[in-house]
């Protein structure tokens, strides 16, 4: 027996309905430092940390986007 429950209602309201929290807040915190870094200009030093909190493996991570970064830029040294 297969039964099909279709529910039509907004992202807002599913999110509610399942208990997720709302993470809009922090999206628009996000995006607020976003702009702020895209107005003033991005150093590589805070592309470096960007990766770094981004990372799941820490410096392993780090240096696999360094090589990645290399092979595609045509800097790397082998």
């Amino acid at each position: 027996m297969n039964i099909t429950m279709n529910i039509e209602c907004s992202p807002e309201e599913a999110r509610r309905l399942m208990g997720l929290p709302d993470m809009g807040p922090i999206h628009d915190l996000y995006l607020s430092k976003f702009r702020d870094a895209m107005t003033n200009g991005l150093s590589p030093e805070v592309i470096e940390q960007m990766v770094r909190t981004w990372s799941p493996m820490g410096e392993v991570g780090i240096s696999a986007w360094h090589q990645l970064i290399d092979q595609m830029t045509g800097t790397s040294k082998g």
